[in-house]
């Protein structure tokens, strides 16, 4: 699993899925405050509040994050946008999937399967906020990450299988549904306690734009979440299939590919360290 997430560079990866979510999110959740506003409902920035028990400064930074003004229009060159930084994360996504599973890219050929997934997951998000509201227990939300876990799961699959354009097959999607939902619900546990320390202290110092950076580290820990999901769950895949054909690893087989793994994170190490010692020297 280590070797397979160095290999799709699971780190750059996920900062690479986590900017482009940021970007291509935001506005998406602009839009929907303004239509909960709009409807009578409690806009996205008092959820967010009230999910969190954010107070001070964190919560003035969500306000005016993403309370909509009084006239939210897109426009024309808004919409458009929206559309590119939405395929933008559309194609990321799928360029993960793509790796993990050794397929020839697609890139722009799958626009219309991405155009569905933003569907799928506008659908998702809905669903998973109406079930947050519904099930509120508390700032860890434990009831509601426990009956949002197979609707995770049932979204990862789905999105495999999407963005993919249907070339990996269900069961070979399974198991990275299920450790990615097991994963997500996780991290939302470890979110409800974290999150509300990281936006107060970047909002205090940074204001608004602190609202921002604690974004993009949240988002962060979704992104490594999903990709290392998406190693795990293929892992398990192949060793599942393995075990079907009644094959066994070489006894020592694992402890080759640890010590494979420790070389190159010995190598990293000291080139990182070289590097370092390098800009210290004096000229």
């Amino acid at each position: 699993m280590v070797s397979r997430f160095q290999r799709i560079v699971g780190f750059d990866r996920s900062m690479a899925l986590a900017s482009s979510a940021l970007t291509a999110l935001v506005p998406l959740a602009l839009l929907g405050s303004t239509l909960l506003t709009r409807t009578g409902h409690q806009d996205l920035a008092d959820r967010i509040i009230h999910r969190y028990g954010l107070s001070g400064g964190g919560a003035d930074a969500v306000k005016e994050l993403f309370s909509p003004g009084a006239d939210t229009r897109l426009g024309i060159l808004g919409t458009v946008f929206l559309m590119i930084s939405l395929l933008s994360f559309t194609r990321a996504t799928q360029r993960l999937f793509e790796q993990t599973w050794e397929l020839k890219p697609l890139s722009m050929r799958n626009t219309l399967n991405g155009l569905r997934w933003v569907l799928g997951l506008s659908l998702y998000l809905g669903l998973s906020g109406w079930l947050q509201v519904l099930l509120e227990d508390g700032r860890l939300g434990l009831a509601a990450t426990l009956c949002e876990a197979p609707l995770t799961a049932v979204f990862l699959v789905a999105s495999g299988r999407v963005l993919s354009a249907y070339r990996i097959a269900w069961r070979d999607l399974v198991p990275f549904g299920v450790v990615g939902a097991v994963l997500a619900a996780l991290y939302s546990v470890g979110a409800g306690v974290y999150l509300p320390h990281l936006f107060d202290s970047y909002a205090t110092r940074y204001g608004a734009v602190g609202a921002v950076f604690a974004m993009i580290s949240a988002l962060f820990g979704v992104m490594l979440v999903l990709v290392g999901s998406a190693a795990l769950g293929r892992e398990v895949r192949d060793e599942l299939d393995r075990i079907g054909r009644g094959q066994r690893p070489a006894d020592d087989e694992v402890r080759r590919q640890w010590a494979e793994v420790v070389g190159q994170m010995r190598l990293r190490w000291h080139s990182a360290r070289e590097q370092l010692s390098s800009r210290h020297d004096p000229p």
